[in-house]
C-alpha cells in the first residue's frame, strides 16, 4: 500500500508532482529508491541528488593550528535552534574542535573518553555538565581531521550551519578559502572524475541513457548523448570540474593551477544532514506537557 508519507518523502527528495510520485510508488511497488530513479528516467525528478530534509539543530565548528599543519571540524547537535545560540554551548562546540585537532581521537568515543582541555574531567563528563545547564539533549556527532604536508584551512558559513575543511599538498591560504567557500556553496562529492566510483558512473550512465530513449532517441543516438551529458554530472559532483562560484568562466581545476595549488582532499558537515527529526503537534505537545 502507497501512504501518504512515502508519496511525500519522494517529493521532497525529487521536487516532483504529488501524482508523479504516487504514480511510481505504485510501478515500483514503493520501493523508494527504484521510484526515485524512474522519474529520472523519465524526466521529471528536478535534481539528480537527494537532499534529504534536514531537521536536526546544534552547530558545526573548525580549529586550525597556527602554523596550519593540522585542522578539524565538528558537528554537535541538541534539541533547539535556541541552544546553537548560547554561548556556552558555542564555546563547548569550539573546544571540541580544538581537543579533535590537538588529540587526534579515532572515533567519537574515544573522544568522549579523552581529557577535556586543562580541566582534569573527560569530554563525556563535561558534555553531560553542559545537559544539566542548558537543559537539553546534546551530542556530538562527528568529525573529521586533516594533517597536511602543505597546509589546511577552514570555512564556517550560516554562523555554524555549513562547515569545510581542505588539506591542499601547496598553494596559499586565500586560494585555499575560495576553494572551500566553493565546496560550501558548491557541494561537490569528489576531487576529480577519477575518485567517482564505477558503479556511480554506470548507474547514471543508464539513467541518461534511458532519458534520451524516452525522448524517442534512437539507441545509437542515445548512446552519443549519454556521452555528452555525463561530463556535465562530473561537472557537478567534481570539485575540479566545477565552475568556480566567484568566476563561472573559470573551472576550479583552472583556479588551482593558476595560483600553483593542489587539493588533496575535502571534507564538508552541514549541520543535521541526514538526520530526521520528529515531528509534533504543538497543541498535543502542550497537553501532554499538562497532564
Amino acid at each position: 500500500m502507497i501512504t501518504a508519507n512515502m508519496v511525500k518523502e519522494l517529493r521532497e527528495k525529487t521536487g516532483a508532482g504529488m501524482m508523479d510520485c504516487k504514480k511510481v510508488l505504485t510501478e515500483t511497488d514503493g520501493d523508494m529508491e527504484k521510484a526515485a530513479e524512474l522519474l529520472r528516467e523519465r524526466g521529471i525528478a528536478k535534481a539528480a541528488k537527494k537532499s534529504g530534509r534536514v531537521a536536526a539543530e546544534g552547530l558545526v565548528s573548525s580549529y586550525i593550528s597556527d602554523d596550519k599543519k593540522v585542522g578539524a571540524i565538528v558537528e554537535v547537535n541538541a534539541e533547539t535552534d535556541f541552544v546553537a545560540k548560547n554561548e556556552d554551548f558555542k564555546s563547548f562546540v569550539n573546544d571540541v574542535a580544538k581537543i579533535v585537532a590537538k588529540t587526534n581521537p579515532t572515533d567519537v568515543e574515544s573522544l568522549l573518553e579523552g581529557k577535556y582541555l586543562e580541566t582534569g574531567k573527560t569530554v563525556k563528563e563535561v558534555l553531560t555538565d553542559k545537559i544539566a545547564t542548558i537543559g537539553e539533549n546534546m551530542t556530538i556527532r562527528r568529525f573529521v581531521r586533516f594533517e597536511s604536508k602543505g597546509l589546511v584551512e577552514s570555512y564556517i558559513h550560516g554562523d555554524g550551519k555549513i562547515a569545510v575543511l581542505v588539506d591542499l599538498s601547496k598553494g596559499d591560504s586565500t586560494t585555499a578559502k575560495d576553494v572551500c567557500m566553493q565546496i560550501a556553496a558548491a557541494k561537490p562529492e569528489y576531487v576529480c572524475e577519477s575518485e567517482v566510483p564505477e558503479e556511480v558512473v554506470n548507474k547514471e550512465m543508464e539513467i541518461l541513457k534511458a532519458q534520451a530513449m524516452n525522448e524517442g532517441k534512437p539507441a545509437e543516438i542515445a548512446e552519443k548523448m549519454v556521452k555528452g551529458r555525463i561530463g556535465k554530472f562530473y561537472g557537478e559532483i567534481c570539485l575540479l570540474d566545477q565552475p568556480f562560484v566567484k568566476n563561472p568562466d573559470q573551472k576550479v581545476s583552472e583556479l588551482l593551477k593558476a595560483n600553483n595549488s593542489e587539493i588533496v582532499k575535502f571534507a564538508r558537515f552541514e549541520k543535521g544532514e541526514g538526520i530526521e527529526k520528529k515531528e509534533e503537534n504543538f497543541a498535543e505537545e502542550v497537553m501532554k506537557q499538562l497532564k
